[in-house]
């Protein structure tokens, strides 16, 4: 057998059928298009309602202003911090522990309290959180963003800002 040689199964493929082509067949004088009325005319466009407001102008469109240069931090409090019971934290360590996402951008906040001497090591800082650390006697290390000193890579497509 050779791929020449191959055929659909009989019955499986049927020709389309053929309306408005007279009374001999299927589909003879009104062609499925019923008796007389707008829609068996040929001049009714598509989407037409009646005069009614149409469904793609009744449906809001897109609102609003997404911006592609957004910087989205995972805030972490002092309180989490403390509970970790790590000497140094890092957002590796806070990604180990599962506190946070892979590769996230960790901001640390001011909630709660921390009463010893932790080394942290964090993208962002509250003026409260770096305050707290440092007055218990810690060290406040801010890690750059992996992009560097310029703005973010745009998230989306081209479409995603209309």
């Amino acid at each position: 057998m050779k791929i020449h040689d191959l055929t659909p199964p009989p019955g499986s493929n049927r020709p389309k059928r053929r309306v408005a082509r007279g009374i001999g067949g299927k589909g003879g004088k009104t062609a499925g298009r019923g008796m007389k009325g707008q829609k068996a005319r040929s001049k009714v466009p598509l989407g037409f309602e009646g005069g009614q407001m149409p469904l793609h102008m009744r449906v809001p469109k897109l609102k609003g202003f997404k911006n592609p240069f957004r910087v989205a931090y995972q805030a972490i409090n002092l309180d989490v911090l403390d509970g970790t019971g790590d000497d140094e934290v890092t957002p590796e360590s806070l990604h180990a522990a599962g506190l946070t996402h892979k590769g996230a951008l960790v901001k640390v906040l001011g909630r709660g309290e921390i009463n010893r001497a932790v080394t942290v090591s964090a993208h962002a800082f509250s003026a409260s959180a770096e305050a707290a650390i440092t007055a218990a006697g810690g060290s406040v290390t801010i890690v750059p963003a992996p992009w560097g000193d310029r703005r973010p890579p745009a998230k989306g497509n081209h479409l995603t800002n209309r």
